[in-house]
């Protein structure tokens, strides 16, 4: 009997990722499937790696050709397969381990064409983070779909987050151009054949994000790779006109917004006699696009767009040069007019502020791109209520905030508005410099103890007034770097009040008698968690939710003085995977405990929980920790470093930097380093720290200053640090993970020799950032 799925995985010297992309697909819940890997023309020792796991599973088999490119290896894979679904692996990629099982058992369900689902990017230094297109696309499941039903799919452009029913795939003879970016023409086919599509918000797939920047998609300013994007963005645009014109303008402005910027950015890259040739490629691809959706691009896009279309390839290259070097991280300032004092400009690089090629009124700056631009550094409670620390300056402004400026923060609660005292302090601005735009504000526990529950969230205002620009709007931003995993409080007795982000927007969250866990503890191979019902409940239970799958955990209730209180008895042995992880990257697993009331029962409140508990079993490292909005989450995986203390001691110049967490064995946990990456590369350097461990904890010191940057010359300008462990025993490296509630009391700003040094969470990675 052919197997049920078909797995293709060409691959071309990826010998150092190939091992663990195929160790994904082995790990399968879904097991009927064979792995066809087509060996296009490798020069490294990726061919061994897919030979040893042909000689230990019989699943795996291996096809050669010369070197062709992806397209064409994945033609051959498909002409080698014979499942009744057919699916696509990136041989650097990763898939979790019930991918196939949800999406194969959709289709069973359903009948669709295909199946669809959510990805995750990931690296080293970054972690696990959801992919930019894909969150928004699959935040819901929808089965039996379809693209002029659901016009996100339109931007749908990878091949590999989907199982195709192989006689679909059959009936309509796919097959791949011989190009890079050669997935969006035969997916954007796909979706307008297919009679239904299945999309599942849980993700189906882990794409890599190399540091080297090797992969296809990172190299995005090689001449050849520029020409293909849009040889493949061509052939979209062909597509959608001739089939589905009522995608016109979503995918116009997509790749207005994607594409066409990669395209002017490659000016900065690409050698001088590409130039003219990059220039007729781009003004293919603008001449393809709507005007009107060109029209929205920023000030700077239409200085380029306008460039490109003038053909006016030096304009470009110093265009680009300067985005390169962060020219935009908040815009150039803009000036007054000469003789319109009301009217603002912009001065970008060019000779004398403007260019022949580009007509003065694009370089006018509406004051709707002089925007209030807020972020939020850190939230704590003290006994007079909340504090709350970030910044608040305008995108553009003339010149740097000051004494002059004024600035006004506001709790709103309902109709109702109320100012708060602000202190202000220098702090970095949105253009990078040092300027008088950092602020504290205090809200008085008596403004938050009237809020309702069911009333409105309350949130603060920002109004900010710098010579004539006047802006005002909700306090946006909780940013990396700090402020992500505030505290909540109780405001009274029965109201809790949790910070938190409302789409980017800083709120206060009241919930009235949450359902919350006061403690945890591990008595022997049993995790206990205590807390409190909202109500008395009749037979109450937990679910202990996973992606894929649920455990339920009957509650003890009533044992004590209140008819509230409750314990959950669970064997840790359930909350255990050890042969299937949910994050084929990381090897962990992550449970969210709830009521059971249904699918949406109450999350758990961490109310009582001060740290993060540990314990390990079978080799394996349990977590009960929480989350950014401070519900209880478990995380199981292996047994690694994980940073719950960060400290600072010495000064002037001497600081040293000690950082802590708990360990569990005598073994030797191995390195502990403080790494930088090669700009673009997955080249090194580290610094190691003076570490010491044993069985109750770990601690690794460096000398700040070390940390600082290189001297000129030596070839590394990455200022960003990762703490890393290098073990012992040849296994790979791993980032150290920071505890939640570490996370909660960063980031440590210093200044050490004349740098600005700060000490942050990103992605759950520790990070150390010199400016």
């Amino acid at each position: 009997m052919p197997p049920r799925l078909s797995v293709v995985v060409p691959f071309y010297n990826v010998a150092a990722y190939i091992g663990d992309c195929l160790e994904s697909i082995a790990r399968q819940t879904f097991s009927d499937l064979e792995v066809v890997l087509v060996d296009d023309g490798s020069r490294d020792a990726s061919a061994e790696v897919a030979a040893e796991f042909c000689a230990r599973d019989p699943r795996f088999r291996v096809v050669r050709q010369e070197n062709q490119g992806l397209g064409p290896a994945r033609n051959t894979g498909i002409a080698h397969s014979t499942g009744e679904y057919l699916t696509f692996v990136d041989s650097d990629d990763l898939v979790p381990p019930h991918a196939y099982e949800l999406m194969v058992g959709s289709l069973d369900r359903t009948g669709s064409s295909l199946a669809a689902g959510n990805a995750r990017r990931f690296n080293n230094t970054l972690g696990v983070r959801a992919a930019y297109l894909h969150r928004t696309i699959f935040a819901a499941d929808r089965a039996v779909t379809h693209i002029l039903e659901y016009p996100a799919l339109a931007l749908d452009r990878m091949v590999w987050n989907k199982v195709y029913r192989r006689s679909f795939w059959d009936e309509h003879d796919y097959r791949f151009p011989a190009i890079r970016y050669e997935d969006y023409p035969v997916t954007m086919r796909t979706h307008l054949d297919a009679v239904t599509v299945d999309c599942l918000s849980a993700p189906v797939y882990f794409w890599r994000e190399r540091e080297s920047g090797e992969s296809i998609t990172q190299q995005k300013y090689v001449f050849a790779n520029l020409a293909d994007r849009v040889t493949s963005a061509l052939m979209v645009l062909d597509l959608v006109d001739e089939r589905a014109p009522e995608l016109r303008g979503r995918v116009h402005a997509h790749f207005a917004e994607i594409d066409l910027p990669t395209i002017l950015q490659g000016f900065g890259t690409i050698a001088e006699h590409e130039q003219q040739p990059l220039v007729e490629l781009g003004r293919r691809l603008l001449g393809r696009l709507e005007p009107d959706v060109l029209a929205k691009a920023r000030s700077f896009e239409r200085l380029q767009v306008q460039a490109l279309a003038a053909g006016d390839a030096d304009l470009l290259r110093r265009l680009a040069a300067f985005r390169a070097d962060a020219g935009q991280r908040g815009g150039v300032r803009a000036h007054r007019h000469g003789v319109l004092p009301w009217r603002y400009e912009t001065r970008y690089p060019t000779p004398d502020g403007a260019s022949p090629s580009v007509p003065r009124r694009l370089y006018r700056l509406p004051r709707r791109d002089l925007q209030l631009h807020t972020t939020v550094s850190r939230v704590d409670w003290d006994d007079d209520g909340l504090v709350v620390q970030g910044t608040a300056d305008i995108r553009h402004a003339p010149r740097p905030a000051d004494e002059s400026w004024r600035l006004r923060i506001s709790l709103v609660r309902g109709l109702r508005t109320v100012h708060l005292p602000v202190r202000r302090f220098q702090a970095r601005d949105s253009h990078g410099e040092t300027a008088l735009v950092g602020f504290e504000t205090r809200v008085p526990r008596r403004l938050l103890t009237g809020v309702a529950a069911d009333g409105a969230w309350p949130h603060l205002t920002v109004d900010l007034r710098a010579g004539g620009l006047h802006r005002r709007g909700p306090l946006r931003t909780v940013g990396y770097g700090g402020g992500q995993y505030p505290d909540g409080a109780w405001v009274t007795e029965d109201l809790w009040l949790q910070p938190t982000s409302g789409g980017d927007r800083f709120m206060l969250r009241p919930v009235h008698r949450p359902v919350e866990v006061t403690d945890a503890t591990v008595d022997g191979d049993v995790l206990i968690l205590s807390g409190r019902l909202s109500a008395p409940t009749a037979d109450p239970a937990l679910r202990v939710a996973r992606s894929s799958g649920t455990l339920r955990v009957p509650l003890e209730t009533g044992t004590g003085s209140d008819e509230r209180g409750f314990t959950a008895r669970i064997p840790v042995t359930d909350l255990i995977d050890t042969a299937n992880p949910d994050d084929p990257f990381t090897l962990r697993t992550a449970r969210v405990p709830r009521l059971d009331q249904g699918a949406n029962g109450p999350l758990l409140l961490a109310t009582g929980l001060r740290r993060s508990v540990y314990t390990v079993h079978d080799g394996r490292l349990l977590t009960v920790t929480r989350s950014p909005g401070q519900y209880v989450n478990l995380f199981e995986g292996p047994v690694r470093l994980h940073a719950d203390t960060v400290e600072v001691s010495g000064g002037d110049g001497g600081q040293r930097l000690t950082v802590a967490g708990p360990w569990w064995d005598g073994r030797d946990p191995g390195a502990v380093v403080w790494r930088r990456f090669r700009e673009g590369s997955d080249e090194h350097v580290d610094v190691p720290c003076h570490g010491v461990h044993d069985r109750k904890g770990w601690s690794a010191e460096v000398a700040v200053a070390d940390l600082l940057p290189a001297q000129p010359g030596d070839g590394y300008e990455v200022t960003d640090w990762t703490l890393f462990v290098v073990p012992g025993d040849g296994t790979s490296p791993y980032a150290v993970q920071a505890d939640a509630y570490l996370m909660a009391r960063l980031p440590i700003d210093l200044t050490v020799a004349g740098s600005a040094v700060r000490i942050l969470p990103r992605a759950g990675r520790l990070h150390l950032e010199v400016v």
